[in-house]
């Protein structure tokens, strides 16, 4: 008898244990999701498709990098009051009003509307991307990921992104020759409808796997307005902010590497695409493990190399690129500065931990981080869309590797700042 209901607890129990397990592969897989999907109307179909982007709308890089510029205004001052709503409201209600915010907007930009519609329509985004949405999923992950596994929370959140951006790209791939049989506004269309079907089924799912007040079985709590001074005087917290400005700028880099293909390389609009689609396939791989090794050596540590790593692959392609000393060589570099660039995306938010900032005051250090970080969202089109309009696109080129150098040399900066503070502080 007594064997028996010991039987009986030990199968509750381990009932327990595998609700909670599923509850929490639920949980991570439905903010990675959500995380990239609701970037992909603003950015996907310009990151990918950027050729066939800018010819079927009308635009010019300069005109693109403006909207982008309004987008980042929009977003700049959406994070600070939306890092206060993620320490008061459950993360699924502000997650999917968000994506079906987003995925509205898609309707619109369907119809190839004007570009004064576009700039309305960029600046709308900038707001139902970040204000509800975006300290909500940090704070999220972050509590998923307890107090010993915060670079693996981030390597999953960024690497399961990363992975979703990707299926979702060669999926639309598939559009772009073959069911818009050779036309191309036609093409765009079938694009933009697909990345707004996506928008609006990840809201499903986010709506049935992640339960109100908790981040798969974890508990949520409510941060004061306290906090948000004593988290504002934190000098790591501004350092952080200026690891998250370079980090960023190398990840809208990013953007114009199809650009430079088709410019530069001389590749067809869809082998850029291709190109740019294969690479993105290594932004999994490099967060997840970036995430990993930042458990064991440190997250800040971790930066720091990668940082450099990224200033010597940036400043060959700005010296050697230019003289054109090889398609395969350069695209080869090209494919190391993205893994760099996905390993800082992995592991930037895991310094939160070691600057000992309290969970429950994640969402104000994180408006203030997003704040300061995601201004490239305003300048960094804007100023490398000139740079690329101005000269042959191989000068030009040229030059946008070089800030990019620049850009990535404060980061390694501020990281050492950041980690010298940290050891002072250490007891």
């Amino acid at each position: 008898m007594g064997f028996g209901c010991a039987r009986v607890a030990l199968n509750i129990r381990q009932g327990k244990i595998l609700t909670t397990t599923l509850q929490r592969t639920l949980a991570i897989l439905s903010l990675i999701v959500a995380g990239e999907v609701i970037f992909g109307l603003p950015f996907h179909t310009s990151r990918f498709f950027r050729p066939t982007f800018l010819e079927e709308f009308g635009l010019t890089n300069t005109e693109l990098g403006d909207m982008f510029a309004l987008y980042g205004i929009v977003a700049m001052l959406a994070y600070f009051p939306g890092g206060f709503l993620a320490d008061r409201f459950a993360p699924r209600w502000l997650i999917v009003v968000s994506l079906v915010l987003t995925g509205a907007g898609g309707l619109i930009l369907a119809f190839v509307p004007s570009k004064t519609t576009l700039y309305v329509l960029f600046g709308y985004w900038g707001f139902t991307t970040i204000f509800l949405f975006w300290a909500a999923m940090i704070k999220a992950t972050r509590i998923w990921g307890g107090a010993n596994s915060q670079g693996l929370a981030f390597g999953l959140l960024d690497g399961g992104r990363g992975l979703v951006a990707s299926v979702l790209a060669t999926g639309a791939i598939w559009l772009l020759p073959w069911l818009a049989q050779g036309q191309a506004e036609l093409s765009m269309q079938l694009i933009i409808y697909y990345y707004t079907a996506a928008t609006f089924l990840a809201a499903v799912l986010v709506w049935w796997t992640l339960g109100d007040g908790n981040v798969g079985s974890v508990q949520t709590v409510p941060g004061s307005r306290q906090a948000w001074s004593g988290v504002a005087r934190n000098p790591s917290v501004w350092w952080l902010a200026g690891i998250v400005v370079a980090a960023y700028c190398g990840y809208k880099g990013i953007d114009n590497y199809g650009l430079y293909a088709a410019q530069v390389l001389g590749m067809s609009d869809l082998a850029s695409a291709k190109f740019v689609t294969a690479a993105s396939y290594t932004r999994p791989i490099a967060a997840l493990c970036a995430g990993l090794l930042a458990d064991r050596i440190g997250a800040n540590r971790l930066i720091r190399y990668v940082f450099g790593l990224l200033v010597l692959s940036y400043l060959v392609q700005a010296v050697f690129g230019f003289v054109h000393l090889g398609a395969t060589l350069i695209m080869a570099n090209l494919v190391l500065s993205v893994v760099a660039v996905y390993a800082l995306r992995g592991v930037y938010f895991a310094v939160l931990e070691e600057s000992r900032i309290a969970a429950h005051h994640t969402g104000a250090a994180v408006g203030i981080v997003s704040l300061v970080g995601y201004t490239p969202d305003i300048f960094f089109a804007p100023l490398t869309g000139r740079i690329l309009d101005a000269g042959t696109p191989a000068e030009g080129f040229a030059n946008y590797f070089l800030v990019l150098t620049i850009l990535s040399v404060l980061g390694l900066l501020c990281a050492m700042v950041l980690a010298r503070k940290v050891r002072r502080e250490t007891p």
